[in-house]
């Protein structure tokens, strides 16, 4: 089956989503699509909608996608393929003025193995070495753990595999991570075993990602309609018991400009477009938006050479126990902290007090500004109202506590 034509500024100001029908018949064991179209200054996104719904989305990062009953390409779910009317889905996200032409090709295959997803599974990394795990002063019966609740695989438009993440981030330390690729869930199915094997919780996510702003949905809350406004999303991830966080709402063309009637619980304050740790923008976007909500951070990791690695920043939870639910507890419960790596000066509310952590020679500054000098690896401070930071002399961030 064949689509062909062009889309234009019109269709684009019509909706940023289009569909071609696929006829799937009855016993067909594989599906496989591709996409062309004139890439300059064109951005065109593809997914996949089945008879019973959500079947994938690989956003720009790739032309074409299988589907069979066993696998899938990365972004996409395997399973059965139900007999009827699929929909390859399109999103427009950068149209020229011109136009951009288009084919879209489909083989559907009655042939079980007939079709195979085009990428297949990488070889397991070997198990990581941690390095010394970091304490810091907790209240009874929790620990501080350190993650990083902003990662992408090759379920979206990573680089790596669900194990080779894994491995990477507990190489560096972290006790857990939130995997949350663009748009999808298929990468959910994969993080027992990797957590398992390298010894790190790892947190179902999905990154709802439109042009109007990027939100993470953290838990296994399911599919996120990234079609639907975002006061929809965060009903989905509170029926389901998740957490929502805006992210990076000071990023460019990224920053958050969707309306929202209800605001999530979380914000992602500190992220790579933090881009001098000088700055307070993050934080006045923050205050002005919902200064109620628990601030995070992410590193929004995709490659080497490209984002900040896995726990740059850190976000440090304060768990009853070093599994999912308990780490999500934790943050809705507003026990996080953020620092600028694994390693660097902490700033923690434990019980009364604020503690600061190797932070010597730092000065702890609140929602008035500065207001003492840290003395020594480990200094206690009355606990006050308000956002917290640790300052280096020229003023910049290094860890901030809400």
């Amino acid at each position: 089956m064949r689509h062909a034509g062009r889309w234009t500024l019109e269709d684009r100001f019509d909706s940023s989503w289009h569909y071609l029908a696929v006829e799937v018949p009855r016993g067909s064991c594989g599906l496989r699509a591709e996409l062309e179209y004139e890439r300059s200054d064109a951005v065109i996104d593809l997914g996949c909608i089945g008879p019973a719904g959500f079947r994938g989305w690989s956003g720009g990062a790739r032309r074409s996608f299988v589907i069979t009953p066993d696998s899938a390409t990365p972004g996409y779910l395997p399973g059965d393929l139900e007999e009827g009317s699929w929909q390859v889905m399109i999103g427009l996200h950068r149209v020229p003025y011109g136009g951009t032409s288009y084919r879209l090709g489909v083989e559907i295959s009655s042939t079980p193995g007939g079709l195979a997803a085009p990428e297949p599974t990488a070889p397991l990394p070997p198990p990581s070495v941690r390095p010394t795990p970091r304490i810091l002063p907790a209240s009874p019966g929790r620990q501080w753990l350190a993650g990083d609740l902003h990662t992408h695989t090759v379920h979206s438009d990573g680089a790596m595999t669900v194990p080779e993440l894994a491995r990477f981030a507990a190489g560096r330390g972290l006790d857990f991570l939130a995997v949350t690729d663009h748009n999808t869930t298929s990468h959910h199915a994969e993080l027992p075993a990797a957590a398992a094997r390298h010894g790190i919780v790892l947190i179902p996510g999905q990154e709802v990602t439109t042009q109007f702003g990027h939100a993470n949905a953290l838990g296994d809350v399911g599919w996120v309609d990234f079609r639907e406004p975002p006061d929809r999303w965060l009903e989905t991830c509170e029926r389901a018991g998740g957490l929502m966080s805006v992210n990076h709402p000071i990023g460019g063309e990224l920053s958050w400009v969707a309306p929202m009637s209800r605001r999530p619980p979380l914000v992602e304050v500190w992220h790579w477009s933090w881009l001098d740790a000088r700055w307070t923008t993050p934080i006045a976007w923050w205050l002005a938006w919902n200064s109620a909500a628990v601030p995070v951070g992410g590193s929004d990791w995709h490659k080497p050479g490209n984002d900040a690695p896995p726990g740059s920043p850190t976000t440090w939870v304060e768990a009853e126990a070093a599994e999912p639910a308990a780490v999500l507890a934790a943050i809705a419960a507003g026990r996080a902290a953020i620092t600028a790596d694994r390693d660097g000066p902490a700033l923690l509310r434990v019980g009364g007090e604020l503690v600061a952590c190797d932070a010597d020679g730092l000065v702890l500054a609140g929602p008035n500004g500065p207001k003492a000098r840290v003395s020594g690896p480990l200094a206690a401070f009355p606990a006050a109202d308000g956002y917290h930071r640790l300052l280096d002399p020229a003023g910049a961030t290094l860890a901030l506590t809400g």
